[in-house]
């Protein structure tokens, strides 16, 4: 009896937090087709039975009248997200593997630096964001994309150095003495034997790095003011004494439609894979 009620209880709860998960996403897709009448006239999900679907919210976040245009957010969002996510996995992927292959103590503390590297995540933003603005200014990267990318490369590293260390320890590490026996010196054993047997951590921490990065708001808010805009804060700019739900919901799916479209291009590869056949 036990074992015929597990399968039950266990897709019942399954699908309960698949809808309690893909709820937001649904209710703001139908709003986001919607006029002021249709969102102030009640709760209505279904399209053409309960209300007329327009696309009034879709052309105000394109620059129509009472929104705001979100293409050059999104660029700016684009350009910083990348840049940050590609420094941060060359330069996390570098530091892990040292992590991983060699023995860093400081005082009592083992792995000191990977409890350094994990404690900058620990920290609020706005203790942060002082000394990042002063740093800044006195460099003169306020308000500019490169600003924004070293402010966010020195968020997203941590990341990157967290979840390639455990990957790399996964490796074994025959595969570094094959390699330096056949001739390689370190830096080479790293980019040939290492690197290709971490395509799957590679790409884990590829995903955290762009979804930290894409969705970070504080930091592009308080470091950039006029010339430069991202995303997260076009959306925000939408917001009044009176919001107007359609256009909001409709840059919310807009702003989370490039992550989604990334997971489900890189799923196949979010698993760890194997290294059979790696050792000689």
């Amino acid at each position: 009896m036990r074992s015929r009620l597990y399968p039950v209880f266990k897709y019942t709860v399954i699908a309960l937090w698949a809808c309690f998960v893909a709820g937001p996403l649904f209710w703001a897709m139908t709003t986001s087709f919607k006029n002021a009448n249709a969102v102030q006239g009640g709760p209505t999900y279904i399209p053409w039975a309960q209300y007329e679907p327009t696309l009034t919210g879709w052309r105000n976040i394109f620059g129509g009248a009472g929104g705001v245009d979100v293409v050059g957010p999104f660029v700016n969002s684009a350009i910083v997200t990348v840049a940050a996510s590609a420094i941060s996995l060359a330069l996390g992927s570098l530091a892990a593997y040292a992590l991983s292959r060699y023995r860093f103590k400081l005082g009592f503390i083992k792995n000191s630096d990977i409890v350094f590297f994990v404690s900058q995540r620990i920290m609020p933003p706005v203790v942060l964001v002082i000394p990042f603005f002063y740093l800044l200014q006195w460099g003169g990267l306020l308000d500019t994309i490169p600003g924004l990318v070293i402010v966010t490369v020195a968020l997203l590293l941590p990341i990157a150095v967290w979840v390639m260390v455990d990957f790399f320890n996964g490796i074994p590490r025959e595969i570094d003495e094959m390699a330096m026996l056949d001739g390689c010196p370190p830096f080479q054993t790293f980019l040939r034997a290492i690197l290709p047997n971490s395509l799957p951590g590679l790409t884990v921490a590829a995903m955290f790095c762009a979804v930290f990065g894409w969705n970070d708001f504080f930091f592009a808010f308080r470091l950039t003011f006029t010339e430069v805009q991202t995303l997260p804060q076009a959306v925000v700019a939408l917001n009044s004494s009176v919001p107007p739900w359609w256009t909001l919901s409709a840059a919310a799916l807009f702003g989370v439609a490039p992550l989604i479209l990334l997971a489900l291009w890189v799923e196949r590869l979010l698993s760890k894979g194997n290294l059979s056949g790696a050792v000689r």
